[in-house]
């Protein structure tokens, strides 16, 4: 049990919230990390869980906690910035943040174009498309859920190169398009999915950033629209020339 005492200037719940945010940090409760619940934190500082309330409330308001509707309390995850510039490339932002870059294929196959798709890509709805749809990380935490889709007629050979090669950006220089830039980025915010919340271990109460990029080849053709999904705790986009 910690033993803490009342002063005029330093109320309990404020002594109770200066000592978890000692513990929270380097070689302490690293991002993500549940706290105790209200309970076990009264019974630890012997006080009752109004307290420990107002303590959880305190921390929550300088952005150290997190709390999830019947979930608890979490440390709050560490919020990166993702810049959208003219050659935004997503692992080499990615390493610029000192982080390792990894992550998983979740689908590669061939498929008609939905509306929306059509429509980023200039194509007709239906036309032949290949989607390939990612989940990134850095440093094993999960960051980006990404849906690319290429329009076959523009780039055959573009499913097979998927399957060659780890980067879309050696996909498309294997087809012929050596460089690409990125022509516009619409952001749009929405609650997750289920499967969405899963993959990036976020709560379905936390809402996901969601990016419609369209990039562009030397000429100006459009070569890729991309559908991307951060969560919006752990990432920020950031507009730079």
């Amino acid at each position: 049990m910690t033993t803490l005492a009342a002063t005029r200037t330093s109320p309990l719940w404020q002594q109770i919230a200066q000592t978890l945010s000692t513990e929270i940090g380097p070689g302490g409760l690293k991002p993500g990390a549940r706290l105790p619940t209200e309970a076990q934190l009264a019974t630890r500082f012997d006080v009752n869980r109004h307290t420990i309330r107002r303590a959880i409330e305190s921390l929550v308001r300088t952005g150290l906690v997190r709390v999830e509707q019947g979930r608890g309390s979490f440390v709050a995850d560490e919020v990166i910035d993702y810049p959208v510039t003219g050659r935004t490339r997503l692992h080499e932002w990615i390493r610029r943040q000192n982080r390792e870059p990894t992550g998983q294929r979740l689908q590669l196959r061939e498929r008609p174009a939905s509306a929306h798709v059509a429509a980023g890509l200039g194509i007709d709805r239906g036309a032949r498309v290949v989607l390939m749809e990612r989940l990134a990380m850095a440093d094993g935490v999960p960051i980006s859920i990404g849906a690319h889709h290429f329009a076959l007629a523009r780039l055959p050979g573009m499913l097979e190169a998927l399957k060659t090669h780890t980067t879309v950006t050696a996909a498309l220089a294997s087809v012929g398009i050596p460089d690409y830039v990125r022509l516009s980025t619409r952001v749009s915010c929405r609650m997750p999915t289920s499967v969405e919340a899963s993959l990036l271990q976020v709560s379905r109460a936390r809402p996901v950033l969601v990016c419609d990029n369209t990039n562009v080849d030397p000429h100006g053709q459009i070569i890729e629209f991309g559908i991307t999904r951060y969560p919006s705790t752990r990432v920020q986009i950031v507009f730079e020339p």
